[in-house]
Parts: structure tokens; C-alpha cells; sequence
């Protein structure tokens, strides 16, 4: 059996049969077939998995790197072609060094390229859809090579056919990044526009905002390596104008962002609104700072910080009447 300590951010010791970690296309081809007909789970840089038990399986984890200019043809876009195994923020560190832009305002997202087309990342108003070009795939039945476009994809709020009927069907390899050659800011959501006028910044560079986005992130999540944890571990609901109004009028400073016809609401203050925010149940909490987080205070099982996840669930329905899904991975 192989540990799985360090390859998930919530420091859970939990194990599997055979853990492998190809460093190429044709490294994973050549692996596929003595990975078939058993189970099989695919992760990345381990930051969105609860492991609540030993995975009767094995274990896959793309380690393809490089980023590559495919195209550089265009006068104001670019295309960056990035390995499965890349680390999402050191490709954003890349880009915005290069003169690349658009992927600024999701800096520091825990996790890797792979996991970015997978899940569809986002932060700060953005998300990896606006900047996905083409994603690349092995058929795990096959092992043939696979290239998708953005709208093939289906990509909607941390949803992509990957997550649905693709899903054990595929292995990303690479992922292709279309950028902007000229800079746009993007400065309206979350308290981003504040924080750098309180820097006296009026008229702000990429660096800028991605600095300020990395300083409110590192201000409001824990480093996984002192306290484990997987980022955001609830997504925000998305609710009918019906379901916003009738909250809206229970809580008139309720925050929300306006989706289409549609509200989203954070669920990080409905958690706070139930008391979880600093709470701990077991060895599992809830982080002082940040509501959306579940944090392992010490020693923690994946079950008993699945335990805290469904008291916090169950509350957040009680109180609001919505049901608030993990984001993360469990197994």
C-alpha cells in the first residue's frame, strides 16, 4: 500500500495500492493499459480531496510539465500551452512576467493545470473558461489522444463535462491558455479596487492586482503546510430571484454578485450567519478567517472533517433553506 499523506493538502493519511506520476504523453499511454478494468482515481496537487477511507485502487498523478508558445501570431492575443503538472499560480507568475494577461485575478488557487479544466478555477470575477483555448486528453480506455475546444467543454460554476459524463473517461495532459497582449483590469469584486487604493495605487499594473489578490488570499486562507486544509470547501449557491428576494428581505445586508437572472450568494456568510466560523467539531474546524474553509486542527480523519462539513450543511439549510455543495474531491 502507498501513503497518500503528502500528496492531499489536508495532511489526511489515507493510502492506496500503487501511486504512479508519468512525466509524459507517451510515459501515460504506456502506463494505461495495466491501469484498466480496476479503479482508478486521478489527482493533481491534492488540494481539492478529502480522503475519508483507503482508496482500493490506484492512483494517478500527471507530472507533464513545460509552457510553450503555440502562437504568438495575433497582435493582441497569445496562446500558452501548459502541462497537466504545471502549478496553476507559477503558470499565472509566468504569463503576467511575459506581458500575457487575463489570469491575474486568480492567483494563488491552490492546485495544478490539470485541475483548472477540470474543475474550471476561478476568483475575483474570473474563471479558467474565460481563458481556455483547447484542452488536451488521453482516452483512458484507449489511450488515444483527445483535443477538445472551450465550448466542448460545457463550462459553467466549477463544472465542466469532466466533472459529469466525461468523468473517469479521460486524463488532461495539457491545457492551452489564450491571453490578452494588452491589459485590462478587473478590479470589481471582493474588496480587490480597496485594497489597492489603500496601497495608493489608482492606476494598477498586472503585478498589482496580482499581488493584491495574493496578499487578500494569504490574509484570509491558512498555509495547508501548518494547518491542513483544501481552500474553499463549499461552492457558492447560485438561487432564483424568488429564493434572493425572500432572503433579501430576511437579510437586507446580505451580500450577493448578480449572475445573469440569477443570484450568488456567498456561502461563506451563510456559514458565518449559523456560528461555524472559528468552531470546531472533533479535530475538524472551521477557520477563524474564513468561513468557507475547513480546516484538520491536528490529527483529524477525513471522516471527522466530512462529519463537520455535513453539521455545517445541515444548519446552512435549516437557517437559509439552501443546500450548499462541497467543492472538493471526496473519496
Amino acid at each position: 500500500m502507498q501513503s497518500l499523506l503528502y500528496y492531499n493538502t489536508f495532511g489526511i493519511d489515507q493510502s492506496c495500492r500503487a501511486l504512479y506520476e508519468p512525466d509524459s504523453v507517451s510515459a501515460l499511454q504506456a502506463l494505461l493499459p495495466a491501469l484498466r478494468n480496476q479503479p482508478l482515481l486521478v489527482i493533481g496537487g491534492g488540494s481539492n480531496l478529502l480522503l475519508t477511507k483507503d482508496f482500493d485502487g490506484n492512483v494517478l498523478r500527471p507530472a507533464i510539465k513545460g509552457i510553450t508558445i503555440v502562437s504568438d501570431d495575433d497582435a493582441d492575443s497569445v496562446l500558452l500551452r501548459c502541462g497537466a503538472g504545471e502549478v496553476w499560480d507559477e503558470v499565472i507568475a509566468y504569463a503576467v512576467a511575459h506581458g500575457y494577461y487575463d489570469m491575474e485575478n486568480m492567483s494563488l488557487i491552490p492546485g495544478e493545470v490539470g485541475a483548472s479544466a477540470i474543475q474550471n478555477v476561478g476568483a475575483y470575477g474570473m474563471e479558467a473558461k474565460d481563458v481556455i483555448h483547447t484542452v488536451e486528453a488521453l482516452e483512458i480506455a484507449t489511450g488515444n489522444a483527445a483535443t477538445f475546444t472551450c465550448a466542448d467543454c460545457c463550462y459553467a460554476y466549477r463544472y465542466s463535462r469532466f466533472k459529469a459524463e466525461w468523468k473517469g473517461k479521460y486524463i488532461v495532459t495539457h491545457v492551452t491558455y489564450r491571453l490578452s497582449k494588452t491589459f485590462t483590469p478587473r478590479l470589481d469584486y471582493g474588496n480587490l479596487r480597496a485594497v489597492l487604493e489603500r496601497k495608493g495605487i489608482t492606476v494598477p499594473t498586472a503585478q498589482d492586482v496580482r499581488q493584491a489578490v495574493i496578499e487578500i488570499r494569504q490574509s484570509k486562507l491558512p498555509d495547508p503546510k501548518e494547518e491542513g486544509n483544501a481552500g474553499s470547501f463549499f461552492m457558492n449557491p447560485i438561487v432564483s430571484k424568488e429564493k434572493f428576494d425572500e432572503l433579501y428581505a430576511r437579510y437586507p445586508n446580505m451580500p450577493y454578485y448578480v449572475v445573469g437572472e440569477k443570484y450568488k450568494i456567498p456561502a461563506g456568510w451563510m456559514i458565518e450567519q449559523c456560528g461555524w466560523k472559528g468552531k470546531t467539531l472533533g479535530r475538524a474546524g472551521v477557520h477563524s478567517r474564513q468561513a468557507l474553509v475547513l480546516v484538520n486542527k491536528g490529527g483529524a480523519t477525513g471522516a471527522e472533517i466530512l462529519a463537520l462539513c455535513n453539521a455545517v450543511r445541515a444548519d446552512v439549510q435549516r437557517t437559509f433553506g439552501i443546500d450548499i455543495h462541497p467543492e472538493v474531491n471526496i473519496i
